[in-house]
């Protein structure tokens, strides 16, 4: 009997897929299409790990299964490989960005596929392909000329280190999302996609896909949509006629405003620093405002959120009116209000919202009450838990007293529309979508700067414009790329007036590339367009996406907003990506730590394989250790138990082939019950991706065959056996693609496992013939009992009472009660 030996068959099977082109997909084809993908990965050149390659486990395996379940499968595979750690990479060797691309893309592709991913590699590109990004290029100029991708000045966030620009979305706690450090303001002249333009809609049709919750509220928090009122206030003692406008949702609390207070950034603070706004009377506070606002714009956005941090702020020196009761209110200015929220200034209401509680007690600013709550407490607000925030009637508010607040806030809305003091309207935390950045290794932006005619595109004929070879990669640290120091790149001449003009040095933020990938895969060699109507309207959008919730605000809420973009241009007939979003838990260290690299506690395949597992038993243990969903720990046991499962098919499948088909000699239904049973408890969580408990039923199925085995050998029944063999390899074939195309084979079939259609069950085998009966007395089990499936209550009930542990305990005892639940138990009351 051949044994089983992983290092002898991966590689030929491995080999075989790619010359037989079994996984490039048609775009010609009566069967149904199904189009599943997994993150586009950055092509590191550190080693994959077990966590990474849980991910793309997780897609093969649903690409495996609805290739045999009928399915014109799509599942590409291509390099997201702009962006900062290839270009640190080349400043800290000297090795360009390009070469370290393409020796990490065949060491990445070598990973995979000693994994035996499927994957239809004649679709394979690089965002940092000319073919590639030239049609990165066009699209930025669609969203150039449909007025979507401007330049303005702005206060940006700047990674001293990596020496760019961040958005928004890349600042984590402060810090730079890619390096970890410390993250500063600097005001530099940049490029943004206006995606706020698309808010609405972005948060809308979160409703239409089959994402995970969480993923889903994370983007809806993100975008951040209120409905509220502008209310704008004069201010009474400046010597210039000013307004403040702010925006809030709880306009009912106003008549209980103290104050009022202003983000660091808002144009009426820049005035007052500026002295072009100052009191008509008293001192200017101008010089106490600076220095509060260059000490504010150090932090960021996240630190001036937090909860429970000490209030800070200034006092402008300056009141505005309140309308409602004439009272004057001071204006503050304070780093816990955003100018990238609402119009970067709210009103104070201390006695129903807690950080305005926090910030009048620090500064003793009076608290008023405008609202009882729930628990009747009338006194006045003195301490934080009497802040009413959400619920309770109005007091102290003129026409509003005795309304419940929620009836309040639309009457107030109404009020204050009536005298001309505010306009309803909507406000979104998300921002415009900051691309520029000042590197080298990026989609160079496609506009031409001419003195006379301004920011001009670049000709969709002269596409791509594309990186000049360079010596030296560093950025300057002045806020300019390294492309700004190559005159033949820089100096050119302008498309509009032909006179001298200079091309844009920054370079597209690398989520700029990876939002349109996923439509380039249907048609990656077309020269004449990013893609074709008919191949996109055939695949297109993707069925299944798989990757973490990491690109949550990022990456996923881009690509949906470029697609609306196309959708709106007419190229494309649908407004989401992505139809089902499959988010994996991580494998963790076998302490239960995060592996990471700097850790030194990363699992590789590799060295797995080398010693002699096989990605068949790596991808079974990835799948088998848990739910998919959830994070579990690596188990170097679970390894070996997932090997040995495999050495117990392949010894059994063995043994089926060595015995001449011919005819049964017995009764087969034990057999033919364990393995129908099986394939449709596999098919099923196939169906609802529960692979841990798919891989569970086969290796209880192969136990019972085993026992099965002992009565009924294979030299009994080898028509039968040699059937279950093929039905139990086709349901493992999308979880060990290599073993079981090598038994597939040695069975005598010709064409691979992988086309072959998936099994069928027969309803008939699926009844057992026999019942396990539970037997309790007096609530406790005592036994139980084997009876044929179609035996009278009368009788079972007979046949509980005279199992002998039973009747030991109703002996000289009164039955005051049986009750019998079919097909599961009999309780006796004594």
């Amino acid at each position: 009997m051949k044994r089983y030996n992983p290092k002898e068959i991966e590689p030929k099977w491995q080999q075989q897929w790619l010359d037989s082109k079994i996984y490039e997909a048609s775009d010609q084809s009566d069967k149904p299409k199904k189009y599943i993908m997994e993150y586009f990965p950055y092509p590191s050149g550190a080693a994959m790990h077990v966590g990474h390659v849980r991910n793309y486990t997780i897609g093969d395996a649903i690409s495996r299964y609805s290739r045999m379940r009928g399915f014109n499968v799509l599942h590409p595979m291509g390099w997201d490989a702009f962006g900062l750690p290839a270009e640190n990479y080349a400043i800290k060797t000297g090795i360009s960005p390009k070469e370290a691309i393409k020796v990490n893309t065949t060491r990445f592709k070598q990973q995979l596929s000693q994994m035996g991913f499927g994957y239809d590699w004649s679709r394979e590109f690089a965002s940092s392909d000319p073919e590639y990004y030239r049609w990165t290029q066009w699209f930025f100029l669609l969203l150039f000329k449909r007025g979507l991708a401007y330049q303005k000045d702005s206060l940006q966030w700047w990674c001293p280190v990596d020496k760019t620009v961040l958005a928004n979305e890349q600042v984590e706690e402060g810090k730079c999302w890619r390096c970890g450090s410390a993250v500063e303001k600097k005001a530099l002249k940049q490029w943004f996609f206006k995606i706020t333009e698309y808010a609405d809609r972005l948060e809308k049709d979160l409703d239409d896909v089959d994402w995970p919750d969480g993923i889903k509220n994370m983007q809806r928090n993100w975008i951040g949509h209120k409905t509220g009122i502008n209310v704008t206030y004069k201010v009474a003692d400046a010597r210039t006629d000013e307004e403040i406008t702010v925006f809030t949702t709880r306009p009912d609390t106003n008549y209980g405003a103290t104050f009022v207070v202003l983000a660091p950034e808002h144009p009426f603070v820049q005035k007052v620093m500026s002295q072009e706004i100052v009191p008509k009377d008293g001192p200017s506070h101008w010089q106490a405002v600076q220095h509060y606002v260059q000490k504010a714009l150090a932090k960021s956005d996240i630190e001036r959120q937090e909860e429970g941090r000490l209030k800070t702020g200034a006092f402008t020196g300056l009141h505005i009116i309140n309308p409602l009761n004439n009272k004057k209110l001071p204006v503050w200015v304070s780093d816990f209000v955003l100018a990238n929220f609402g119009t970067g200034a709210v009103v104070g209401v201390p006695g129903h919202d807690m950080r305005d509680f926090q910030f009048a007690k620090q500064f003793d600013i009076p608290i008023e009450r405008v609202v009882v709550g729930p628990d009747g407490d009338a006194d006045p607000i003195e301490r934080p838990e009497q802040v009413q925030e959400k619920a309770g009637s109005m007091v102290n508010s003129g026409p509003l007293d005795g309304m419940d607040i929620q009836d309040a806030i639309e009457k107030m809305k109404d009020l204050m529309e009536e005298k001309g003091m505010g306009t309803r309207t909507h406000t979104y935390r998300i921002r415009d979508w900051l691309i520029s950045r000042q590197r080298y290794w990026g989609a160079p932006i496609p506009i031409i700067h001419c003195e006379k005619d301004g920011p001009v595109a670049v000709p969709e004929d002269q596409l791509p414009v594309t990186l000049p070879d360079l010596a030296s990669f560093e950025p300057s640290g002045d806020g300019r790329s390294p492309l700004a120091r190559v005159p033949e790149f820089v100096n050119t001449t302008c498309p509009k007036c032909g006179g001298s003009a200079t091309r844009e040095t920054d370079t597209m933020d690398g989520f700029a590339c990876s939002s349109w990938y996923f439509l380039r895969f249907a048609d990656p060699h077309n020269n004449d367009a990013p893609f074709s109507d008919e191949k996109i309207a055939y695949w297109l959008p993707v069925d299944d996406y798989i990757g973490g919730a990491e690109h949550a605000v990022m990456h996923l809420l881009y690509a949906r907003m470029w697609t609306k973009v196309m959708q709106d241009e007419g190229l494309i007939s649908f407004g989401e990506p992505f139809k089902k979003l499959r988010n994996q838990g991580m494998i963790l260290a076998p302490d239960g730590s995060k592996m990471s690299k700097s850790k030194g506690n990363t699992i590789e395949p590799d060295g797995l394989i080398e010693q002699g597992y096989g990605a068949d038993s790596i991808r079974v243990m990835e799948l088998f250790i848990g739910p998919w969903t959830q994070s579990a720990a690596w188990s170097v046991e679970g390894m070996g138990g997932s090997f040995r499962f495999l050495q117990r098919v392949w010894a059994l499948v063995q043994e089926i082939i060595a015995v001449p088909e011919g005819e049964d000699k017995a009764d087969t239904s034990e057999i033919k019950r364990i393995i129908h049973r099986t394939t449709k408890k596999v098919t099923d969580d196939l169906e609802g991706m529960s692979f841990n408990t798919s891989i569970a039923a086969m290796m209880e199925a192969l136990n019972g065959l085993y026992a099965a085995k002992n009565a009924l050998p294979v030299t009994d029944a080898s028509a039968t056996w040699r059937a279950t063999g093929q039905t139990l390899l086709q349901l493992l074939a999308p979880f060990a693609p290599h073993i079981t195309d090598e038994l597939w084979y040695q069975m005598g079939y010709k064409d691979s496992i992988h086309i072959s259609q998936w099994p069928t069950y027969d309803e008939q085998y699926l009844v057992s013939d026999t019942m396990i009966i539970a037997v309790q007395v007096n609530g406790k089990v005592r036994g139980e009992i084997s009876v044929p499936a179609d035996t009278a209550q009368d009788a079972i009930v007979a046949a509980a009472q005279a199992n002998e542990r039973v009747a030991a305990h109703v002996a000289g005892k009164e039955i005051r009660k049986t009750i019998y639940v079919p097909g599961k138990l009999v309780s006796i009351v004594v």
